[in-house]
């Protein structure tokens, strides 16, 4: 079959999150065809160039998200007023509060916007019009609206209209034809937000179904960015409220939501989405770069603590340490080894790694055996890649107990690795720590430096215990959270969405022609034997499937097959 591949700041890019996962679900799905449209986030990230593509990728497409991209088209006053109607129910809807029918508003303002471009262009310069801020103002002014927008200004105004523009600038692409998204089979979206508006065009225009992948809500990285602003009260309400209400019709009009693990298959459940409709598929890691250490009978220094990661406050390192304080008090031998990476690290993370090393050598004077002596620091700070640690491996082998102090933690990668190299593991309870570890570590309460010492005092002390977790840690991770378990995990759903959703195309001749008898007439007849449309239904007999399809599964045929403009 034929697949679009969404992404947004990722793949096909050298750089960003969905960039491993996606380079690896295609290329161990080489039965398939896949067209990539790419939503890129900076100039710098396009210049970082794309990562080589496998041979069944036929066709990449991308735009920048950064940069605008108008046609210098503008509206005569029968598409102002069209405009105006559509934009018009779009901000009804997300300064209204919730219920009273919001959420069909935003969906009719919405497609609107999407059919107006594909019509008459133009959409870009309407969205920053002066049109557009005095409909956001009248909807904000409205009886009935958020009680938090009605104190907006004009600058907040202008502020979010310019905002929403470049949320909806996938309306203005030209993907939405029969020869881009209209000639797959299946959209499958890499992530939630952007990625995912043209899966919801190409099923608007075609009835191509949407498969929606989160291994991060995009809803809830919303949020936690938008606290970190400077922006008014009034823009945060109408920013909240419009990705709260585009992510409800994600999942609305998607035909399955796969989360990556139940932390995030919450939030979705809390922002609108079916329970029927969610299906989680843990994540895929290579576990091969660490069997040699998970496998070997080295469990490393049985006094050494490691930590490994991207330094960050989120990753709470100040708790870690004093609890490493109260770790010396009981075991004056332990040790503390820090292994970060500074590969795309800002400047907050930069202060907050300068910080945590001067909290060390405040907290832990260096150690002198004697006035001759030079003095050793028992905790260390050291870059992957680096002598004590030359690669990932080589950083976990280095220590028996590897520790998770995070407050906030989405997927925790390091986590796996850990159990992949067969390490007992004390972790805080944030995120998705509890499903992942499953009962093979300890887990404790973030920020409780106390009980974070205690932890890492019981595993120091008990090699044997040691052992088992670690073996139980390992065990589990090759079961649940491989490369191989995720693939097969994504070929089912296909083959699973494919049949239950088929697309229905006209069959076309050499000639142009519709062709007699391309689909059976049983195909198109309703009942639980059908075969079943875009609305789901019980699966048809074996000779009634797919019957729908204007051209054979897999074979590339139709418009724009084989192209491959990369």
């Amino acid at each position: 079959m034929r697949i679009g591949l969404l992404t947004e700041g990722g793949y096909p890019y050298a750089t960003g999150e969905s960039r491993l996962w996606c380079d690896r679900l295609v290329r161990g799905l080489a039965q398939h065809e896949f067209d990539v449209y790419a939503l890129s986030r900076s100039a710098r990230q396009e210049a970082q160039g794309r990562v080589r593509l496998p041979p069944q990728v036929r066709r990449v497409r991308t735009a920048p998200l950064w940069a605008p991209q108008g046609d210098g088209r503008a509206y005569g006053r029968r598409e102002r007023r069209r405009f105006a109607g559509c934009f018009g129910e779009l901000a009804d809807a997300i300064c209204a509060p919730d219920g009273e029918g919001a959420g069909d508003r935003f969906a009719d303002g919405l497609y609107g916007l999407a059919e107006l471009a594909a019509e008459r262009g133009g959409l870009h310069t309407a969205l920053r019009s002066e049109t557009a801020v005095r409909t956001l103002e009248a909807a904000c002014r409205a009886p009935g609206a958020n009680r938090a927008v009605r104190t907006a200004k004009v600058s907040d105004h202008l502020e979010t209209v310019g905002l929403l523009e470049r949320a909806l600038r996938p309306l203005s692409l030209d993907w939405y034809d029969a020869q881009g998204l209209g000639a797959v089979d299946l959209c499958h979206a890499a992530s939630g937000g952007s990625a995912a508006l043209p899966g919801l065009l190409a099923g608007r225009f075609f009835g191509v179904p949407l498969l929606v992948t989160e291994y991060g809500v995009q809803l809830r990285a919303h949020y936690l960015a938008a606290g970190g602003t400077s922006r008014s009260v009034p823009v945060r309400t109408l920013l909240a409220a419009f990705h709260g209400r585009f992510a409800a019709e994600v999942y609305a009009r998607a035909a399955l939501v796969t989360p990556g693990n139940a932390h995030a298959r919450r939030w979705q459940e809390r922002c609108g989405a079916d329970r029927a409709k969610l299906r989680t598929v843990h994540p895929g890691m290579e576990s091969g770069r660490f069997a040699v250490v998970g496998e070997g009978s080295d469990g490393g220094d049985p006094r050494t603590l490691v930590w490994v990661g991207r330094v960050e406050p989120a990753k709470d390192l100040v708790s870690l340490l004093h609890a490493f304080v109260e770790v010396r008090k009981e075991e004056p031998q332990a040790r503390l080894r820090i292994v970060h990476s500074r590969h795309g690290q800002d400047a907050g993370a930069t202060a907050y790694l300068a910080h945590c090393e001067a909290l060390a050598a405040q907290l832990f004077p260096d150690e002198a055996a004697d006035a001759h002596a030079v003095g050793d620091n028992p905790v260390s700070f050291e870059d992957i890649g680096g002598p004590g640690a030359a690669d990932l491996a080589d950083a976990y082998a280095a220590g028996s107990v590897v520790v998770l102090s995070s407050v906030v933690e989405g997927f925790p990668v390091s986590l796996v690795e850990a159990m992949f190299c067969g390490r007992a593991t004390v972790s805080t309870d944030v995120g998705a720590v509890v499903e992942v570890i499953g009962g093979t570590g300890l887990v404790v309460p973030p920020r409780n430096p106390r009980t974070l010492a205690d932890a890492c005092v019981a595993l120091l002390r008990d090699p044997r215990r040691r052992e088992r977790l670690g073996a139980a840690a390992r065990a589990r991770a090759l079961e649940l959270f491989t490369v191989e378990q995720n693939i097969a995990a994504f070929r089912s759903i296909y083959l699973e969405l494919i049949s239950r959703c088929p697309v229905r195309r006209e069959a076309l001749g050499t000639d142009g022609e519709p062709l007699l008898f391309a689909n059976p007439a049983e195909a198109h007849v309703p009942g639980r034997w059908a075969g079943g449309g875009a609305g789901g239904g019980a699966p048809g007999p074996r000779w009634a499937k797919g019957a729908g399809a204007a051209r054979p599964v897999g074979t590339g045929a139709g418009p724009g097959a084989g192209e491959r403009d990369v």
